[in-house]
Order: structure tokens, then sequence, then C-alpha cells
């Protein structure tokens, strides 16, 4: 149901209004990872009205996290990122469904995890063997991917599989040799860039459940 109070401002919007927020609110999103990306991504989701999220994340917090990791806090060192988002996000609307799967996006599990009805997913990892492994699956399930990836300065996002459209890997067919990227903690990354990037991803999801008519 529609809380006409939090989310009045959506409510005004002419594209959006009741019907759009209703979408929202029916909405379930798949967020790969909880980190640089996933977090300003869940807690944007959250804020929105999504009725339901997905978290997926093995990792556990650590201080080095904070300078970009948002959903978490100096108190959630040490503890599991799904779990510290988890109630992050229910501290911000207790009414969103949140169901944390504290595992690694793999081949051996990727199907199930994908086979929960869920509207749309999120790529919010940082490895390229996961993110062709992500895009693969939701092209087989027919599930659109909002992809985001951050180097350094700079940023990526866009929208693969919707409606029938093009996927990551139609648009890079072969992944680069092994190490031929470097990791966050090996280039170093800008703090705020996940941010924008994870915002971004946010606004994509939004725009395409709230906007879009079925």
């Amino acid at each position: 149901m529609v809380d006409l109070q939090r989310h009045a401002r959506h409510l005004s919007l002419p594209n959006v209004g009741i019907e759009g927020q209703q979408r929202l609110v029916d909405a379930s999103i798949l967020i790969i990872g909880a980190g640089g990306l996933g977090s300003p991504a869940a807690l944007y989701l959250a804020a929105a009205g999504v009725g339901h999220l997905g978290l997926v994340d093995d990792d556990v917090v650590d201080l080095s996290n904070l300078q970009r990791q948002i959903l978490h806090t100096s108190q959630s060192v040490g503890t599991p990122k799904v779990e510290s988002a988890k109630k992050r996000l229910h501290a911000l609307d207790a009414g969103v469904k949140v169901t944390a799967f504290q595992t690694r996006f793999n081949p051996g599990n990727a199907m199930q995890l994908l086979e929960m009805g869920w509207d749309l997913v999120i790529d919010g990892t940082d490895n390229i063997p996961t993110r062709y492994l992500i895009d693969d699956a939701c092209a087989l399930k027919g599930i659109p991917l909002v992809y985001g990836s951050i180097f350094q300065f700079e940023g990526q996002v866009s929208v693969f599989g919707y409606q029938g459209g093009p996927s990551y890997r139609d648009l890079f067919p072969e992944p680069p040799p092994p190490n031929a990227v470097p990791s966050c903690e090996e280039a170093g990354v800008f703090g705020v860039l996940p941010g924008v990037i994870g915002l971004l991803q946010a606004t994509e999801a939004k725009i395409g459940r709230a906007t879009c008519r079925k």
C-alpha cells in the first residue's frame, strides 16, 4: 500500500502519481553487491518505496570501505555487509522488505537467486567474471539489468536486456585478459564516484518502474 505522506513528492509528479508509486511498492529488485555502488542504489530505492529489495554479498564491512560504502558505519566493521545494509535500510523505512543473501553470486547459485520473481537486477559488483555471469544469467531469465562500473575518477552506467534489447556481452563480446583491469584496492577510487554511479543506477531503476506503462 502506498504511504501517502512518505511519498507525497512522488505523488505530485504527473508521470508518477498513485499508479506509478504503486508500481514501485510492488517492485522486487535484486542488488548484487552491497558496497560502493550497491549502497547508494539500495538507499535511494528503499527511500523511493520499492517494496522488496534483495541484497547479495559475501563480504564483511572493513574500515577502508567507509570512504564510499555509505550503507555501513564504524559500528558495522567486521559484520556481514548484507546484515549491516538490512539494518540501515530498515532504519530508513521499516516497511521495505529486505532479503539478505550472504553469499557470492557464482555459477552454482546464479539461476537459483534469479528465480525469485525479481523485476530488475542491479549490478553493483567490482570484478569482470561476475559481471559477465550476471549478464548471462539475466539474459537467460529475461530480466533487465542495470549495469554500473567505476575506475578511479570515471564511471559508466547502462541498461541491458530491457524489452529484448542488447546485453552487456553484445557490447563487450570477450572479457579482457586476466588482471588487465585493476581492482579498487589496487587502483584506488574517488570516494564520491560510486555514489554518483550508484544513484544513476537507482534512477534508471525507478524511472523504469514508476513511469513506464506495461
